[in-house]
């Protein structure tokens, strides 16, 4: 059975995250993806090395299912090499700063020229405007989105998220737009430009807080747990901010992950009430009903975790959904890695890299019926070199005299 984006020619630029993200979600996906490196190849081969010798698990995870090729872009036969590959490429993507690919002296015109069939896609910190010639990082986009001055408690400093909602988040739009081009080229035999910035990625994932600070102007958000409001959407610690009030409270034996995320709803509320032990709760009109909960919302989870922290959190949530009240353990990196039903998903995988040996990373969040993803471990920097010369029609023995020449 064939791959859902098979005999898509993928060129690939990117470094760091933002850019491998995407670009693997393609590979994942059945593209043929070619990782364009520079001589010395992405910084993160070297960067957070846990072994000496061997590519580091962050560039590892970031670029499975993929082909490299070395080239020197600021050499002319280089630049000659880039052209012929930008030929026989359906999309091109890359996450350098601004203007860095136009600088080499290919401008999207002249892509264009060379390929009117190319969709180029561009991941930025910013869009254009006072911040396009900024350079972002993940919690640069994160402060810039909206997601840092929401995110923590309230009497805290804004707080980054674990989630690389900046890098990843942003790539994963990125998959999203270049899917569409693919898409419309079918109807137009046209490329296009395709662009992401970080911030606006970032943006789009904390839309409910520009959501709350609109509802702002009415009133305090009582689903806040917080006692005071200015006129922006402060931090409010682990509530959901959603109309269904949550926050993780304690379970045993107490240690830094031993806590579980319960949600109260209208219908679980009797059934909370008869777990802590005060049944009388679910008719009592000072509880009764969520309009009545919602001024002491801190008051009725400090009687849940009263009860929780008599059990641990997996048995909390085995009473809570035998009950019907959505809840959900913390779960910590050692135990997601670890988890049986994310490696009988695939959503957690082990890839045999021929340098660092056997090592766990993400496997394709997508499921496709028919396109049933391997996940196959990254390229040695160059690997490729000698086949994809050969498919732009160069002798594969030229290699030897490129690299002398500084090449590749």
């Amino acid at each position: 059975m064939g791959k859902a984006l098979e005999g898509v020619r993928v060129l690939d630029m990117t470094h760091v995250q933002s850019g491998p993200s995407a670009t693997q979600i393609l590979a994942w996906l059945g593209a043929d993806v070619v990782k364009l490196e520079g001589i010395t190849g992405d910084i993160t081969r070297q960067q957070l090395r846990d072994l000496p010798d061997a590519d580091s698990l962050y560039f590892t995870m970031l670029n499975c299912n993929k082909r490299s090729i070395t080239l020197n872009m600021k050499s002319e036969r280089g630049k000659e090499i880039f052209t012929e590959l930008i030929k026989n490429t359906d999309i091109l993507v890359e996450n350098f700063a601004p203007g860095a690919i136009d600088r080499m002296g290919f401008t999207w015109k002249r892509l264009e020229e060379i390929n009117p069939a190319l969709i180029y896609a561009s991941i930025k910190g910013f869009g254009p405007g006072r911040f396009a010639d900024c350079k972002a990082y993940e919690v640069v986009a994160q402060a810039m989105g909206g997601s840092m001055s929401t995110t923590g408690f309230e009497d805290g400093p804004p707080t980054a998220t674990g989630a690389q909602i900046g890098d990843s988040g942003t790539g994963m739009h990125l998959v999203a737009g270049v899917l569409a081009a693919l898409y419309q080229r079918v109807q137009t035999g046209r490329g296009q430009r395709v662009s992401v910035a970080m911030q606006d990625a970032v943006l789009n994932l904390t839309r409910v807080k520009l959501r709350d600070q609109q509802r702002l102007a009415h009133g305090p958000l009582k689903e806040y747990p917080n006692a005071e409001f200015g006129d922006e959407v402060p931090r409010s610690g682990n509530a959901s901010g959603g109309g269904q009030p949550g926050w993780a409270v304690k379970c045993s034996p107490g240690g830094p992950n031993d806590y579980i995320y319960v949600i109260v709803q209208p219908p679980g509320w009797p059934k909370i009430a008869e777990l802590l032990g005060r049944p009388e709760l679910a008719n009592d009109p000072d509880w009764a009903t969520p309009e009545a909960r919602l001024n002491k919302l801190d008051k009725m989870f400090q009687m849940i975790e009263e009860w929780t922290t008599q059990h641990d959190k997996w048995a909390v949530m085995d009473i809570l959904n035998a009950v019907n009240v959505p809840c959900g353990p913390i779960l910590s990196t050692k135990e997601l890695l670890e988890d049986e039903t994310l490696i009988e998903n695939g959503s957690v995988v082990e890839v045999d890299h021929p340098q660092r040996g056997l090592f766990r990373t993400v496997g394709c969040p997508i499921k496709l019926s028919d396109s049933v993803v391997e996940v196959l471990p990254s390229p040695a920097l160059g690997e490729h070199n000698a086949e994809l010369l050969k498919d732009i029609g160069l002798d594969p023995s030229e290699i030897d005299e490129l690299k002398e020449a500084g090449v590749m």
